[in-house]
């Protein structure tokens, strides 16, 4: 896409600007731009990532690495829960967690809440490969509300919480706050899991933190995990967890191994060994990790 002076059209993360780093990708064809009452939402193709979304200046999920995002936001909880009956989304409009998890046969309720109509309509349909059709699965509750709010009130219990935000800015930073947190704990039921994107830890280590020292104070295990997505730049991305289960972390290889396999399904990112691995901390975060637990 051009204007005939400039040349290409290029699209700019603006999430670390304060840290003197910006990234951009080129535009081929933007598809939609507008600005809710949310947020400023631009869909459009890059030819190295396919079809991408930004909130905000911030990349939320590109065609051709969301797959490692949403199964490890995903799959990790279900498979080291075991049991997982219902799972509430926070977040998630594009429909990318959405998709993984209708893929556990075993689980009968998924609530998905979404405080902003626009980005789930928007991702129908110009990202439809993402959800790949999860919207129509009848075990589907889509609520369209405030995430902070909804778990505030009184509702049922949920075997996983995922919560699919944006970064700490706008919309998405009550979703960061320990009376959120501690509102979703009372929504969990025994042995529950809480799982949030935190970030990257090498640019962003006061949101890892933040969310892990108010795990602690909540939960009796607090940690996070990592996965390497291309898009997210600065290093590994960590997802924070929260449980009062400590079986969670310390289950074995062999009983993921058995869990995938009964789940009978192909991943493209995840597997049980990348699951454990995940849980192998590089010193500069794990010491980041043990300070906000201090």
């Amino acid at each position: 896409m051009t204007d005939g002076k400039s040349g290409p059209r290029w699209i700019t993360e603006t999430l670390h600007e304060e840290g003197g780093l910006r990234t951009s990708y080129r535009a081929d064809r933007v598809l939609f731009e507008e600005a809710t009452d949310h947020q400023h939402l631009v869909i459009f193709d890059n030819p190295t990532f396919g079809r991408m979304m930004s909130l905000d200046g911030a990349t939320q999920v590109t065609e051709k690495d969301e797959f490692v995002y949403h199964e490890m936001m995903t799959h990790v909880p279900v498979f080291a829960h075991g049991n997982v009956r219902s799972l509430l989304i926070i977040g998630g409009g594009d429909g990318g967690i959405l998709r993984e998890a209708v893929r556990h046969a075993e689980i009968e309720k998924i609530t998905m809440v979404e405080i902003d109509p626009a980005v789930t309509d928007f991702s129908k349909t110009h990202l439809p490969m993402v959800s790949a059709g999860a919207f129509d699965d009848p075990r589907l509750d889509l609520v369209f509300a405030d995430g902070a709010k909804f778990v505030e009130d009184e509702g049922d219990g949920y075997d996983v919480i995922i919560v699919d935000s944006t970064d700490p800015v706008g919309p998405g930073a009550v979703l960061f706050e320990e009376s959120f947190y501690r509102d979703a704990k009372k929504r969990l039921n025994e042995g529950g899991i809480i799982v949030t994107q935190n970030g990257v830890p090498f640019l962003q280590p006061a949101e890892l933190q933040s969310t892990i020292s108010k795990f602690h104070r909540l939960f009796r295990f607090s940690g996070c995990y990592l996965a390497t997505i291309p898009t997210y730049v600065g290093g590994p991305m960590a997802m924070g967890i929260g449980t009062d289960d400590e079986f969670v972390r310390a289950v074995t290889l062999e009983c993921l191994e058995r869990r995938f396999e009964a789940a009978n399904f192909p991943t493209q990112y995840y597997t049980p060994e990348v699951h454990k691995a995940a849980f192998a901390l590089p010193a500069y975060i794990q010491r980041l990790v043990d300070a906000a637990r201090a």
